[in-house]
């Protein structure tokens, strides 16, 4: 019989650490997968357990939607990658720009990660200019420029009105860290005087709008108007990574705001549960990767975008999520909150909820914190974030992102929330002693 014990063993053999990816790492080992569906995970042992991480937000269907199944088959059959193109990576892009209403051109790529990259290096072609700038604790993915600072603490954040740029991968390059400026997340007087000391610098000013590691909280309007009316001023672009966040609503997060970006990263939940990255935005800047130029200024391409297994399960996985679909999940997951805060007032704990649309991040704190350094998990509250999301994983078979978030599919009923919030209160219950201790 397999047991994830026996098969963490074999693993420790062939791959680093047991794992190819760190997030999936718990100790005494991690847990495989036999089957899922819908909202539900069995492991090898035949454990069930709901999903509310839904592989780090990237399934906004739950597993094995059957429409997403039977159009990925249907195209498995006719081939999976080409040195052509296809027609499904146009009618996707086609879906998206309709569906965006500002976006004007686009390009595919195969996650994240590449798609910030690829928006990072668009904006320094276009404005000729070395420099981003990001958000103090914002996470863009693992490019060396992208993830400064990501993992800034108190021994190394350095001043407030001037927080460091720091290397979360030990040997970064110092010429990559000094070609980040970073800045306080929707701290609009800070932000402003740190970026006029790099006025002529300045590629673009990268901004997740709801932020994950930073707290999970969603910039404010005067936040990005205050951005985008100083990279106007001052010939820059405003970029937003919305890889997490188009999930929350129909046409992103960015459609929440008064001002648009320039450029937008996406990725994650627009691949239908397979690999993917998009950038998309203004045609006048995209132009810069159009190999009908008479020099070709940003030569871009990858081995497998836009291939026709990611595009066609993205389209239906977007199709799927129409209005109605984005507004029923975002309901449920407001529906979750109040119930999870009801279970903390029963508790008697201090904990506090964060969010925006369909995800949500709780906080072993009273207050809900309004920037990255109120949000930082010292090592005793990593500690006890640890303890309530084992507890939850092996008593009451609840998985969720190490962070103590929750990313909703639309898979997801009622049933599954009652569930959440009931979990939730026995396992605050559990904490509760170390968490008086401790504050």
């Amino acid at each position: 019989m397999k047991t994830n014990q026996n098969i963490y063993d074999r693993a420790c053999n062939v791959l680093t650490g047991g794992v190819s990816r760190n997030t999936i790492f718990r100790e005494p080992h991690p847990f495989y997968v036999a089957k899922a569906k819908g909202s539900y995970i069995t492991d090898v042992e035949g454990i069930e357990r709901i999903d509310f991480a839904n592989n780090m937000a990237s399934l906004i269907h739950g597993h094995s939607h059957p429409a997403i199944v039977k159009a990925v088959t249907e195209q498995l059959k006719k081939g999976t990658a080409f040195t052509m193109g296809t027609e499904a990576e146009v009618k996707f892009a086609e879906l998206m720009i309709e569906r965006s209403g500002t976006f004007e051109r686009m390009r595919f790529v195969n996650s994240g990660t590449e798609a910030v990259m690829t928006m990072i290096k668009t904006s320094r072609v276009y404005t000729k200019r070395p420099k981003i700038a990001k958000a103090e604790g914002a996470y863009h993915g693992t490019y060396d420029y992208a993830e400064v600072s990501q993992t800034s603490n108190p021994d190394n954040w350095g001043n407030i009105d001037k927080p460091n740029s720091n290397q979360v991968v030990e040997g970064t390059p110092q010429g990559a860290l000094n070609d980040v400026v970073i800045f306080p997340f929707n701290d609009i007087e800070r932000t402003l005087n740190i970026l006029d000391q790099h006025t002529d610098e300045i590629a673009c000013v990268l901004i997740d709008p709801v932020p994950h590691r930073v707290g999970l909280f969603p910039a404010t309007n005067a936040f990005v108007k205050a951005i985008y009316d100083w990279t106007r001023k001052n010939g820059a672009l405003m970029v937003f990574d919305e890889v997490v966040t188009y999930r929350v609503h129909y046409r992103g997060a960015q459609e929440c705001y008064s001002v648009k970006p320039d450029l937008t990263a996406m990725g994650k939940m627009i691949g239908g549960g397979f690999p993917i990255g998009a950038l998309a935005g203004r045609a006048e800047i995209m132009e810069v990767l159009d190999p009908r130029g008479k020099i070709l200024r940003h030569p871009h391409s990858g081995t497998f975008s836009a291939n026709p297994i990611s595009t066609t399960a993205g389209r239906v996985a977007m199709e799927l999520f129409d209005e109605e679909a984005v507004l029923k999940l975002n309901k449920l997951t407001d529906t979750a909150i109040h119930q999870i805060e009801e279970a903390v007032k029963i508790a008697d704990v201090p904990i506090s909820i964060t969010g925006d649309g369909s995800m949500f991040r709780i906080h072993l704190q009273a207050t809900k914190p309004t920037c990255y350094r109120e949000s930082y998990l010292d090592t005793e509250n990593k500690t006890i974030i640890k303890e309530l999301l084992d507890y939850l994983f092996l008593e009451e078979n609840i998985i969720m992102i190490n962070t103590c978030a929750c990313m909703f599919a639309t898979s997801m009923t009622q049933k599954d929330v009652d569930r959440l919030s009931e979990g939730l209160l026995n396992g605050f219950k559990v904490i509760k002693p170390k968490l008086y201790q401790y504050h």
